[in-house]
Protein backbone atom coordinates (compact mmCIF):
# COMPACT_ATOMS: atom_id res chain seq x y z
CA UNK A 1 0.00 0.00 0.00
CA UNK A 2 1.19 3.49 -0.80
CA UNK A 3 -0.27 7.00 -0.59
CA UNK A 4 -0.04 9.32 -3.59
CA UNK A 5 -1.85 12.30 -5.12
CA UNK A 6 -5.13 11.13 -6.61
CA UNK A 7 -5.53 11.11 -10.38
CA UNK A 8 -8.48 11.22 -12.76
CA UNK A 9 -8.30 7.42 -13.15
CA UNK A 10 -9.09 7.15 -9.41
CA UNK A 11 -12.52 8.79 -9.69
CA UNK A 12 -14.54 5.51 -9.71
CA UNK A 13 -12.72 4.34 -6.58
CA UNK A 14 -13.14 7.70 -4.89
CA UNK A 15 -16.87 7.71 -5.68
CA UNK A 16 -17.26 4.23 -4.18
CA UNK A 17 -15.64 5.40 -0.95
CA UNK A 18 -17.57 8.67 -0.93
CA UNK A 19 -20.75 6.58 -0.87
CA UNK A 20 -19.40 4.60 2.11
CA UNK A 21 -18.71 7.84 4.00
CA UNK A 22 -22.18 9.10 3.18
CA UNK A 23 -23.73 5.92 4.59
CA UNK A 24 -21.87 6.38 7.87
CA UNK A 25 -23.17 9.94 8.09
CA UNK A 26 -26.70 8.94 7.04
CA UNK A 27 -26.83 6.40 9.88
CA UNK A 28 -25.72 9.08 12.35
CA UNK A 29 -27.90 11.89 10.96
CA UNK A 30 -30.72 10.65 8.71
CA UNK A 31 -32.33 14.08 9.15
CA UNK A 32 -29.47 15.65 7.17
CA UNK A 33 -27.88 13.02 4.89
CA UNK A 34 -29.65 11.14 2.08
CA UNK A 35 -28.65 7.44 1.89
CA UNK A 36 -27.48 6.07 -1.45
CA UNK A 37 -25.90 9.33 -2.57
CA UNK A 38 -22.35 10.66 -2.79
CA UNK A 39 -20.94 14.04 -1.87
CA UNK A 40 -19.42 14.77 -5.29
CA UNK A 41 -20.27 13.85 -8.88
CA UNK A 42 -17.64 12.67 -11.34
CA UNK A 43 -17.42 16.13 -12.91
CA UNK A 44 -17.07 17.77 -9.49
CA UNK A 45 -14.25 15.37 -8.64
CA UNK A 46 -12.54 16.19 -11.95
CA UNK A 47 -12.67 19.89 -11.03
CA UNK A 48 -11.34 19.22 -7.53
CA UNK A 49 -8.47 17.12 -8.90
CA UNK A 50 -7.51 20.05 -11.15
CA UNK A 51 -7.53 22.52 -8.23
CA UNK A 52 -4.14 22.80 -6.50
CA UNK A 53 -5.85 24.28 -3.44
CA UNK A 54 -7.91 21.10 -2.94
CA UNK A 55 -5.46 18.17 -2.95
CA UNK A 56 -6.79 14.63 -2.75
CA UNK A 57 -4.50 11.84 -1.59
CA UNK A 58 -5.27 8.23 -2.48
CA UNK A 59 -4.11 5.14 -0.65
CA UNK A 60 -3.72 2.44 -3.29
CA UNK A 61 -2.99 -1.27 -3.11
CA UNK A 62 -0.50 -3.26 -5.18
CA UNK A 63 -2.90 -3.19 -8.15
CA UNK A 64 -3.09 0.63 -7.87
CA UNK A 65 -6.75 0.39 -6.77
CA UNK A 66 -7.99 3.10 -4.39
CA UNK A 67 -8.55 1.69 -0.89
CA UNK A 68 -8.63 5.00 0.98
CA UNK A 69 -8.38 8.74 0.51
CA UNK A 70 -8.08 12.12 2.15
CA UNK A 71 -9.75 15.14 0.56
CA UNK A 72 -8.13 18.35 1.69
CA UNK A 73 -8.44 22.06 1.17
CA UNK A 74 -6.05 24.91 1.89
CA UNK A 75 -7.60 27.71 3.91
CA UNK A 76 -5.90 31.01 4.56
CA UNK A 77 -6.96 33.34 7.32
CA UNK A 78 -5.29 36.71 6.77
CA UNK A 79 -4.14 38.82 9.68
CA UNK A 80 -6.81 40.91 11.36
CA UNK A 81 -6.84 43.06 14.47
CA UNK A 82 -7.52 40.06 16.68
CA UNK A 83 -6.25 36.99 14.78
CA UNK A 84 -2.95 35.91 13.31
CA UNK A 85 -2.23 35.19 9.66
CA UNK A 86 -2.20 31.39 9.27
CA UNK A 87 -2.42 28.75 6.58
CA UNK A 88 -4.55 25.70 7.37
CA UNK A 89 -4.91 22.37 5.62
CA UNK A 90 -8.52 21.38 6.22
CA UNK A 91 -9.37 17.69 5.82
CA UNK A 92 -12.82 17.45 4.29
CA UNK A 93 -12.90 13.64 4.43
CA UNK A 94 -10.72 10.67 5.25
CA UNK A 95 -12.08 7.29 4.29
CA UNK A 96 -10.75 3.75 4.13
CA UNK A 97 -12.70 1.07 2.29
CA UNK A 98 -14.83 -0.83 4.80
CA UNK A 99 -13.15 -4.09 3.69
CA UNK A 100 -9.66 -2.69 4.36
CA UNK A 101 -10.12 -1.11 7.78
CA UNK A 102 -7.93 -2.02 10.73
CA UNK A 103 -4.77 -2.36 8.60
CA UNK A 104 -3.16 1.01 9.41
CA UNK A 105 -4.26 2.60 6.13
CA UNK A 106 -5.94 5.61 7.75
CA UNK A 107 -2.83 6.21 9.85
CA UNK A 108 -0.67 6.11 6.72
CA UNK A 109 -3.00 8.53 4.94
CA UNK A 110 -3.02 10.95 7.87
CA UNK A 111 0.78 10.76 8.22
CA UNK A 112 1.11 11.57 4.51
CA UNK A 113 -1.29 14.51 4.81
CA UNK A 114 0.53 15.76 7.91
CA UNK A 115 3.92 15.69 6.17
CA UNK A 116 2.43 17.44 3.12
CA UNK A 117 0.86 20.17 5.27
CA UNK A 118 4.14 20.71 7.09
CA UNK A 119 6.04 20.89 3.79
CA UNK A 120 3.56 23.50 2.50
CA UNK A 121 4.06 25.68 5.59
CA UNK A 122 0.68 25.12 7.22
CA UNK A 123 0.21 26.21 10.81
CA UNK A 124 -2.20 23.36 11.52
CA UNK A 125 -4.56 20.73 10.16
CA UNK A 126 -8.26 20.96 10.95
CA UNK A 127 -11.27 18.76 10.30
CA UNK A 128 -14.84 18.23 11.47
CA UNK A 129 -16.28 15.07 13.01
CA UNK A 130 -20.00 14.45 13.38
CA UNK A 131 -21.21 13.79 16.93
CA UNK A 132 -21.76 10.09 17.39
CA UNK A 133 -18.89 9.07 15.11
CA UNK A 134 -16.94 7.79 18.09
CA UNK A 135 -14.64 5.57 16.03
CA UNK A 136 -13.47 8.59 14.00
CA UNK A 137 -13.01 10.72 17.13
CA UNK A 138 -10.90 7.97 18.72
CA UNK A 139 -8.77 7.65 15.59
CA UNK A 140 -8.17 11.40 15.31
CA UNK A 141 -7.27 11.65 18.99
CA UNK A 142 -4.83 8.77 18.50
CA UNK A 143 -3.27 10.77 15.64
CA UNK A 144 -2.77 13.71 18.04
CA UNK A 145 -5.69 15.96 17.10
CA UNK A 146 -7.56 17.81 19.85
CA UNK A 147 -10.82 19.78 19.78
CA UNK A 148 -10.35 23.37 18.63
CA UNK A 149 -13.97 24.55 18.79
CA UNK A 150 -17.40 22.99 19.09
CA UNK A 151 -20.38 23.59 16.81
CA UNK A 152 -23.71 23.24 18.60
CA UNK A 153 -27.26 23.11 17.26
CA UNK A 154 -30.86 23.50 18.30
CA UNK A 155 -33.04 21.55 15.84
CA UNK A 156 -36.22 23.51 15.21
CA UNK A 157 -38.00 21.16 12.81
CA UNK A 158 -38.71 17.84 14.47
Amino acid sequence: MRVRKAETKDIPGLRKLLMQVLEVHARLRPDIFIPGTAKYSESELEAILADENRPIFAAVNEEDRVIGYAMCQFQHRPHSDNMTDILTLYIDDICVDENERGKGIASAIYSHVRAYASEKGCYHITLNVWSGNDRAVSFYEHMGLRPMETVMEDILKK
